[in-house]
């Protein structure tokens, strides 16, 4: 989906390049050729040579697929954020200093809020432009994930059922449902996510 307006243009096409470069070292350590990886994901080798030279947009769905076939969760690629003081690194996330992803062609950026990548909650905060969405493809992770919406309006399909949420409205989805998120409005959306038990 083309966003119009994509205040986050500049850091989507750097984190496209850093992103592409990350799968592509991950691919070449794990031995695995572009065509293997390609056969994986279910998507053509010209794609993925196109993602590993950063010209290609990465929606999140692709990404979590990737890192399955991959051997890692989706939070590996993050950017890692500033050196933080040894006594706050396990526990606290300044919010200058978030890890984060942001992505092109779709109006969406992520943002780690946890501390750790590893135990069994993880929060993260998706910021979806006017017209952004979290991609084409339906978002299905294993697990319990739960959402408020913080700011904006947020168009969430769950299935065959589409919901239209508001700012202080929030959900749960459970189970293995297939899910897609899109800002309807005119303003940027904020989403706050509890994920329990997935591969992120």
């Amino acid at each position: 989906m083309s966003v119009s307006k994509d205040t986050n243009r500049p850091a989507a096409e750097h984190d496209d390049l850093r992103i592409g470069q990350q799968i592509r070292d991950l691919r070449k350590s794990r031995k695995m050729t572009l065509s293997t990886l390609a056969a994986k994901v279910n998507k053509s080798v010209g794609y993925l040579s196109q993602v590993e030279r950063g010209v290609s947009s990465l929606p999140i769905g692709v990404l979590q697929t990737i890192g399955d076939a991959l051997g890692v969760r989706a939070s590996w690629f993050f950017q890692p954020g500033d050196d933080l003081p040894s006594q706050e690194r396990e526990y606290i996330v300044r919010a200058d200093r978030r890890r984060s992803m942001a992505f092109s062609g779709i109006g969406a950026r992520e943002e780690l809020l946890s501390p750790r990548l590893s135990g069994q909650l993880i929060l993260i905060m998706t910021r979806l432009a006017p017209g952004g969405s979290g991609g084409e493809v339906p978002r299905q992770r294993k697990g319990e994930e739960a959402g408020y919406v913080e700011a904006g309006q947020l168009e969430l399909t769950i299935g065959e059922q589409t919901f239209l949420l508001e700012a202080g409205d929030s959900f749960s989805i459970t189970g293995e449902e297939p899910h897609l998120i899109h800002n309807p409005g005119d303003t940027e959306t904020r989403v706050v996510w509890v994920m329990a038990g997935v591969d992120y």
